[in-house]
């Protein structure tokens, strides 16, 4: 998914930035931070991410945001952390002592489940190999995965 801004044609880009946004309610504070000194219009960039999320609203949806040198931007939209989405899916969040305690277990179904969903962002295209690193994003935040 990408939303453009500005003319078409050979544009350089001069700024680049990956933004963690709540999904279709992109916090203009959070925006001006990292975009302002890139001079991109912030009300724009946060239309086209609202619009663009709003089916997701209520996750964490990072954007890869790029300003070209005439201020138009490029949109590109990537899946939850796969932390956020281990966290969603047992109802709570992580170990406070990841190795000495735990959080809880995730099912195989949900592995596959997050797996499924993180796939496009991954360097892999073979669903065992990412639940593999589902599982081991899992057990760095002190959940279980259960054997299978």
């Amino acid at each position: 998914m990408a939303a453009t801004q500005g003319a078409r044609g050979s544009r350089k880009a001069v700024f680049e930035a990956t933004l963690n946004l709540s999904a279709g309610d992109a916090a203009v504070a959070d925006l001006g931070k990292t975009l302002g000194q890139a001079g991109a219009n912030l009300m724009e960039v946060k239309r086209a991410y609202d619009s663009a999320t709003a089916g997701q609203r209520g996750e964490v949806v990072p954007a890869v945001v790029t300003v070209f040198e005439d201020r138009s931007f490029a949109l590109r939209l990537k899946t939850p952390p796969t932390a956020y989405l281990i966290r969603r899916a047992l109802g709570g969040p992580g170990a406070g002592r990841p190795g000495h305690e735990r959080a809880g277990v995730l099912t195989r179904a949900q592995l596959r489940s997050i797996a499924e969903r993180k796939l496009p962002d991954l360097n892999t295209g073979d669903i065992e190999a990412a639940m593999r690193t589902v599982a081991g994003t899992a057990r760095s935040m002190g959940v279980a995965v259960e054997p299978g």
